[in-house]
């Protein structure tokens, strides 16, 4: 990817966040936690760093930008993998689409979901220490959609 193109998307995707925060956080009073694992979206996160962009192909076709809190930044920088306790991952997706005024740039659409991930040793024991919650329009999905996550994330 050229060094333009990726500027654009971090200008993209960083125009994009406070969309996605304002879709996703609903009512910042009511903090409503997933199902099986209690995960709420943090308050903040959109304020945290940027871990990594992302593109996923079909079905989904989405653009993701992954935010960590500080404990998980200092982890990456320091090379201290596995996470330690404290870590939480949030990922922001959105729909991919091509970009009106640059032909071969992709920006944003639609806010499709916020996902977090919580490193806790103590609580989450059976699922590697992550606690898991999937996020769509700042309600949680059901517990069928949460009993996934681990699956995908077992090598993290």
């Amino acid at each position: 990817m050229k060094a333009g193109h990726l500027a654009f998307l971090a200008v993209a995707v960083g125009s994009g966040i406070a969309a996605v925060a304002a879709a996703a956080d609903g009512d910042a009073d009511e903090r409503i936690a997933s199902p099986i694992y209690g995960v709420t979206i943090p308050e903040g996160y959109r304020q945290w760093e940027l871990i990594a962009p992302a593109q996923e192909g079909e079905p989904l076709n989405e653009l993701r930008a992954v935010l960590g809190n500080a404990i998980a930044v200092n982890a990456y920088r320091d090379g201290k993998l596995p996470f330690p306790d404290g870590t939480i991952l949030t990922k922001l997706a959105w729909k991919h689409v091509q970009s009106p005024e640059f032909e071969s740039a992709s920006i944003p659409g639609a806010a499709t979901t916020v996902q977090i991930m919580v490193k806790d040793s103590k609580k989450y024991p059976s699922t590697g220490g992550w606690g898991f919650g999937r996020f769509v329009n700042g309600k949680p999905v059901d517990a069928a959609q949460h009993e996934t996550c681990f699956a995908c994330h077992e090598a993290s």
